[in-house]
């Protein structure tokens, strides 16, 4: 016999994630995969898939919670809770302390401050406009013609860094192009599309205390991370598996709420 499990569903505006955790806060599956245009397929594929990560049946979990930009559209969830209050739990959960969280997502940025009990004490969300998100990352690779996943390692090649002065994701494409007629280095562009991300969570709140970074931007460009901590002028820590943060924040609200309700599930 194992231990109960309990799950969580992350629907974002650009990837869904799923996280799948034991009693004891053991994650035993994890996924990611696009949202697209389907969020119940999306959310329903990756359930499917860390439930036979773990070898169980769909059945099997005691508890399903979703959060994120979707989660009112997963059918199968007992409930839904906010991705501030997810990102934020799953955050503490790698970090039992004192945080800023620093989100970077798709579509939207989070900076979340957090008291040593891990109660939230504040929020700002960045909703008004894309630049900053990981929706201008892929609009600037586009506009480079360089795949996404190449974007990390052609900024780790730079020798310089170009500077964007433009807040806004049209202006900054016109922006880009005019530094590529221009013959600027491709690495320090990448570099300086970063660093724009950076300045503007910058702009948002000031990041004091000890710094945590989460999110698929973080996840996948590790160059932002460092960009942050030079801005700060501090190392700035990142959790396991930081895209899944707050799918893994949902899975522990659902083991709560299992428990809450007298149903800490089957042993499965």
């Amino acid at each position: 016999m194992t231990l109960p499990v309990y799950a969580g569903i992350d629907i974002g505006a650009s990837a869904t994630k799923a996280v799948l955790i034991d009693s004891n806060h053991k994650v035993v599956g994890r996924y990611v995969t696009r949202s697209g245009h389907d969020f119940q397929s999306a959310a329903r594929t990756a359930y499917r898939e860390i439930c036979r990560q773990a070898g169980l049946e769909e059945d099997a979990p005691a508890w399903t919670i979703s959060t994120g930009y979707g989660r009112k559209t997963v059918p199968f969830a007992r409930e839904d809770r906010t991705e501030i209050g997810c990102h934020a739990k799953g955050c503490f959960h790698a970090f039992p302390r004192a945080i800023t969280l620093v989100d970077i997502g798709g579509q939207d940025n989070k900076v979340v401050k957090l008291d040593e009990r891990g109660h939230r004490i504040n929020f700002k969300m960045n909703r008004k406009c894309a630049a900053g998100t990981g929706a201008f990352i892929e609009e600037m690779a586009n506009r480079l013609s360089v795949p996404l996943e190449e974007l990390n390692d052609l900024a780790e090649q730079a020798s310089g860094e170009v500077v964007l002065g433009s807040y806004c994701t049209v202006f900054s494409a016109t922006e880009v192009l005019e530094k590529i007629r221009a013959g600027a280095p491709l690495p320090d562009l990448v570099k300086g599309i970063f660093r724009s991300v950076v300045k503007r969570v910058m702009e948002m709140e000031t990041l004091t205390g000890t710094v945590v970074a989460t999110g698929g931007v973080v996840a996948h460009n590790p160059v932002i991370v460092s960009l942050l901590e030079e801005e700060i002028g501090a190392s700035v820590s990142v959790p396991p598996d930081p895209q899944c943060t707050g799918a893994l924040g949902a899975a522990l609200f659902a083991l709560e709420s299992a428990e809450a309700h007298g149903m800490p599930g089957k042993a499965v």
